[in-house]
């Protein structure tokens, strides 16, 4: 899908996105921005470029990183991210003797990667444990009203315990799953994708990220970062209380609730 992955990538740059997002296991994520950064040199200066590796051991996320560089065609990421951490021994395996957390620290350190962060959606008492232990400079979770319903009764939710230990540690929070995969989109009873990126724009976040696959879906996301006029309290309780009654089922990216 290049044409249509050189449609949207254009038109994030003609909208002064800067933060780009993909990762070694997202298909072709990696040789679509690689196509443009490539053919504009200049260009990969003025832009912030993610990309994950769901590989647990060193040996491993090392070949991820060189694979990902290659792809890209660049020399250097701006982040670089333990993808998808779910699980206890997910914990112990990337941490442990030749684990995964052995290869983003030495990728920091010799200046092939800016910045290192881990992402998940599973099981936020993994993620906080991750940004607890791990010397991470951001963290990737799920921000939207599910979250929110979620985090006023529950002291070990997302925006609840991760952000918390994020801010204490002075941790980068990336925002995911703002629109619940279009899930979340219900136009009949206005809501919309300006509406839940404003939502996830009003939490404690350092930047918000959303799947586009069209150049009109870059332009929504661009137009509701530029307006400044954040969700107030009211806003936000109020798209909380719609989400409220189906929270089980919209929190299908969870593996525990």
């Amino acid at each position: 899908r290049a044409k249509e992955a050189e449609k949207v990538i254009s038109e994030a740059i003609a909208q002064k996105i800067t933060y780009f997002d993909c990762a070694r296991v997202y298909a072709d994520s990696e040789r679509y921005y690689g196509a443009i950064w490539g053919n504009n040199p200049g260009l990969r200066k003025s832009i912030f470029q993610a990309s994950k590796s769901a590989s647990r051991d060193r040996k491993g996320a090392l070949k991820d990183l060189e694979e990902t560089l290659e792809r890209l065609q660049t020399n250097y990421l701006d982040l670089w991210q333990i993808h998808d951490v779910r699980t206890i021994e997910d914990i112990r395996i990337i941490s442990g003797p030749g684990g995964a957390l052995e290869a983003f620290l030495e990728a920091k350190d010799t200046g092939k990667v800016k910045a290192i962060g881990v992402t998940g959606h599973h099981d936020p008492r993994i993620l906080t444990q991750a940004v607890n232990d791990w010397p991470v400079d951001s963290v990737m979770i799920p921000v939207n009203p599910v979250e929110g319903v979620l985090a006023k009764t529950r002291p070990d939710a997302f925006l609840s315990s991760t952000v918390t230990a994020a801010k204490e540690k002075g941790v980068s929070v990336v925002a995911m799953k703002t629109l619940g995969a279009s899930h979340y989109i219900y136009p009949d009873a206005e809501i919309t994708a300006d509406l839940l990126i404003r939502y996830a724009l009003s939490q404690q976040v350092t930047v918000v990220i959303a799947g586009c696959s069209t150049p009109e879906h870059v332009r929504t996301l661009a137009d509701a970062g530029r307006n400044t006029t954040i969700l107030s309290e009211n806003q936000k309780q109020e798209l909380e209380r719609a989400f409220e009654p189906h929270v089980s089922k919209l929190a299908y990216y969870r593996g525990v609730l």
